[in-house]
């Protein structure tokens, strides 16, 4: 028996959880001198989806985001999340990006790399490990918990194993979904104990509202190490809180030595914070025992829903959940974590809006089944194999080795707007919004996503029309703020909703008539699709690639666009044969269902 140490994942998988990793580098430097006096073994700060949110979102670098925690926590081990060969991003890297940008972020202040991979395929951690010894650095080896007639604790024993023999300092057991259950998690733990004598991590979201229960069941078969999160964001589909966990092993074999007064302090500056960020909030993320049977990791879930309000087919999230588990054993039972939860999620939502399954298959599917990320766990149906892939060639290799080095060619390719390896490694990770993120920080016009302070004040203000209380709420329009209260409702009329409204004060009617024949659009407006040779998208995205031009002639079934939605590229095919018409996007594009892309006749 021995003390238990805490690593808190305040600064990185808590708000990413909770808030849709929305928090920004200045709501976390005014608290770091507390947090450095606490004692963790590690503060989780970086990795996962931390740097795209950084580059996409808060136009911040996430570099200089590493430097200032160092430099604001010299007594504390800093920690990252690293998705193996995939890094930060969504697709394989070369082993020189793999290499270099390990040794960047061991440069920049990460201590220990937490490193895993989708598929628990383990040949897709070898460069990562292998770079973060060279660094100097933690390599914490992970195995990625899921449930499946395949994943079974003989398994996950022999994965330690091979995590020992690749060079590995510990062993993170990473149940994503929070699937784990108390006894489970002590059978599990105990295994792994008696074949492999490294220290054992436990990193299980909440998502059931039983990790606590699991993480004190891993302390009792032997694990000397949990990842926890400061209350104010602790719960739901985070983490187990790291005051309740201190108090609950205080004046045990166990005790964790945190001072639960400091600790509280750090809660009621963290409470403060993320009213801030409101506006992110999702009801999906909240304690929902339904994961122990859809699988769903909370994250997802909030990312799905927000995929299907998009399109005015929230009411279908069931459907998605359900379909989710006939996916995942069709692709031959994946993990649900990131890069496989969204491509599971995103064909589970295509499956569900088309009307018939794998009516439209993502690029990502496609590549998956062509074994683009690895060996899948189990068995994938063949008959989707071969109506995704036909007769193409399946890789049974590990995908890095197809690949050939990117680090020369990046460098080029984004020339002087990279003024350091870090920049060329930003760009390596997004290309089209790395390249935006370089290109706006040196024209000086970085702008971060707007927050909305008063939006839950007004939230609360709302009431039903039919009572008679104005509904608040602001419209931003071509770059302009409006308040805008609904006082009242019409009639409808011909299609017509006449409602009044006050806009800056002043009572006006206004007229809603419905999108019939067009719909609006970022640049233009489309045409409804209405005939068989109209080319539309089932989910709302933006065009990758525009395939053919006026004149071409395609066959029924070619591709002839690639739109991208919840990071997920898909093809976009011709439903019938014949000469192209009109092509009425481009790319970079934003489109939405039912919109007519391209005509054929």
């Amino acid at each position: 028996m021995s003390k238990v140490n805490v690593t808190d994942v305040i600064l990185r998988d808590a708000h990413q959880s909770l808030i849709a990793t929305r928090m920004r580098t200045e709501d976390m430097l005014p608290i770091c001198d507390k947090l450095d006096k606490v004692g963790y073994w590690s503060l989780e700060v970086w990795g996962g989806a931390t740097f795209d949110a950084c580059v996409r979102f808060l136009k911040e670098d996430p570099w200089q985001r590493l430097r200032d925690l160092k430099a604001a926590l010299p007594n504390t081990r800093l920690q990252m999340l690293l998705r193996g060969q995939n890094l930060l991003g969504y697709r394989h890297y070369a082993d020189d990006v793999v290499e270099a940008f390990v040794e960047r972020a061991a440069a920049n202040g990460i201590d220990v790399f937490r490193v895993f991979d989708a598929l628990n395929d383990l040949r897709n951690l070898e460069t990562a490990i292998k770079a973060v010894k060279k660094a100097g650095k933690h390599a914490q080896g992970t195995i990625c918990y899921t449930t499946s007639p395949v994943h079974t604790t003989k398994l996950f024993v022999k994965q330690a194993r091979a995590l020992k023999k690749m060079g590995a300092d510990s062993i993170a057991l990473k149940d994503m979904a929070g699937l784990l259950t108390p006894y489970a998690t002590y059978d599990l733990v105990k295994s792994i104990r008696k074949a492999v004598k490294l220290p054992i991590f436990i990193h299980s979201h909440n998502t059931a509202g039983i990790a606590a229960q699991c993480q004190l069941k891993a302390i009792e078969a032997g694990a000397e190490h949990i990842d926890t999160a400061i209350s104010a964001f602790a719960g739901g589909t985070s983490h187990p809180a790291t005051e309740s966990q201190v108090a609950a092993l205080r004046d045990s074999p166990w005790d964790t030595g945190l001072d639960l007064e400091l600790l509280r302090e750090i809660g009621d500056y963290f409470r403060e914070v993320r009213k801030k960020y409101h506006q992110f909030e999702s009801e999906f993320t909240r304690e929902d025992v339904g994961v122990q049977i859809n699988q769903v990791p909370g994250g997802m879930m909030s990312n799905l829903a927000n995929q299907l309000k998009e399109q005015n087919a929230l009411g279908r999230i069931r459907d998605v959940f359900a379909e989710i588990p006939r996916v995942r054993e069709d692709l031959g039972f994946p993990p649900l974590v990131t890069p496989t939860s969204q491509i599971v999620g995103t064909q589970a939502v295509l499956n569900v809006l088309s009307g018939k399954r794998y009516n439209t298959i993502t690029n990502e599917v496609k590549r998956y089944l062509a074994g683009g990320y690895g060996q899948p766990p189990a068995e994938v149906d063949k008959q989707l194999q071969k109506q995704a892939i036909g007769n193409g060639e399946i890789n049974e290799g590990r995908p890095a080795d197809l690949l050939r080095p990117e680090m020369a060619r990046l460098q080029k390719e984004i020339g002087d707007l990279a003024q350091s390896p870090e920049d060329v490694l930003t760009f390596a990770m997004f290309q089209d919004i790395g390249r935006q993120f370089l290109s706006e920080r040196r024209d000086g016009t970085l702008q971060p996503e707007a927050l909305q302070p008063e939006a839950a004040a007004s939230a609360a203000r709302v009431r039903s029309v039919d009572e008679g209380v104005p509904t608040e709420f602001k419209i931003d329009l071509h770059g302009e703020t409006y308040e805008i209260a609904v006082t009242g409702v019409g009639t409808l009329d011909a299609g017509k909703r006449h409602i009044f409204m006050t806009l800056d004060g002043m009572p006006e009617e206004v007229v809603f008539e419905p999108l019939n024949l067009y719909v609006a659009s970022a640049s233009s407006e489309r045409v409804k699709a209405s005939a068989p040779g109209h080319v539309t998208t089932a989910m709302p995205g933006n065009i990758v690639d525009v395939l053919v031009a006026v004149g071409d002639t395609v066959t029924a079934g070619q591709a002839v666009l690639v739109t991208e939605a919840m990071k997920m590229e898909t093809e976009i095919q011709a439903p019938i044969a014949g000469s192209i018409k009109a092509v009425h996007v481009a790319k970079g594009d934003r489109v939405t269902p039912g919109e007519v892309l391209i005509e054929i006749e």
